[in-house]
């Protein structure tokens, strides 16, 4: 199993500088991703913002969306940035994408929330035909640059339904996880694969989790969760709670989502101090 780090991008105040060293130290210390976690209506640096400042100050790093809520963007837009981010980091972009649970996201992006679903499948296909170069949109011209890696930005899919399945055979080169735990990740992503298998497709869905942590600073890394998570109540108290904050806690996570035989784990930061990404290369790495 791969390990990832994510970009420290959701937490309040943070310097804008320190995304730009996190990420030439984390690829620097040999983690395989660097991700972000989305959000509208936050003062959460803009994931496709993030990804590019990364993108250019490394080489090798694989960038990922952890996930981006599509709905709340136009989609031929949406492809546009994706696909130059993908060219700017020479095909190192994995769009994660699905559809959130935060009405306030879409009322700030003056976007429908009742419908988002539907309109996801439907942004999906305008997203790839832009992609193949056609004319969405009513533009005169193809809109996006070409993607790297044929005429598709790769795609894993979040989400926990059964529509998820869906999306993933159709479009997606996997799955991706969100927050779950190791007990949930591992009957979901069996499903995936063998949606995966009935479906014809070759070889075995990517699959994807996100833990957070931190590395002592409980007081910090707990304000900054209760921060973002707030408006889930007593739920984001025990997140707060199961976040790992010790070297053996943080194994023991990372030994609990190994058993679900997913493909890459992204700790998150739940602090945002630069010595986080050494001291978690040190202890998983």
């Amino acid at each position: 199993m791969k390990i990832g780090i994510g970009l420290p991008n959701t937490i309040r105040g943070l310097p804008g500088r320190i995304l730009i060293d996190w990420a030439r130290l984390a690829e620097d210390r040999g983690f395989s991703s660097l991700a972000t976690i989305d959000r509208v209506a936050f003062p959460s640096y803009e994931s496709l913002v993030t990804l590019s400042a990364a993108a250019a100050v490394t080489e090798r790093i694989g960038l990922l969306t952890n996930i981006l809520l599509a709905p709340t963007r136009n989609p031929v837009l949406l492809a546009k940035e994706a696909a130059g981010v993908d060219q700017i980091s020479s095909g190192r972009l994995t769009l994660g994408l699905g559809v959130g649970t935060r009405q306030d996201d879409y009322e700030a992006s003056g976007q429908s929330f009742e419908d988002r679903g539907r309109r996801f499948d439907s942004d999906l296909e305008v997203m790839h035909a832009a992609w193949r170069g056609e004319l969405v949109g009513g533009a005169e011209n193809p809109p996006t640059p070409s993607p790297v890696k044929g005429q598709r930005v790769p795609i894993l899919m979040g989400g926990s339904s059964d529509v998820v399945l869906d999306r993933v055979v159709k479009w997606g080169e996997g799955w991706t996880a969100g927050g779950a735990p190791p007990d949930v990740v591992g009957p979901f992503a069996q499903r995936v694969r063998e949606a995966w298998a009935a479906s014809g497709r070759d070889g075995e869905p990517r699959l994807v989790a996100l833990a957070y942590y931190s590395i002592g600073e409980e007081e910090e890394s707990t304000k900054n969760l209760l921060d973002y998570y707030g408006y889930l109540g007593d739920m984001a108290k025990g997140l707060a709670e199961f976040t790992p904050r010790t070297p053996d806690a943080i194994r023991e996570r990372v030994k609990a989502f190994e058993q679900t035989g997913i493909d890459e784990l992204i700790l998150d930061p739940t602090v945002g101090d630069l010595d986080q990404v050494d001291r978690l290369a040190d202890i998983v790495l």
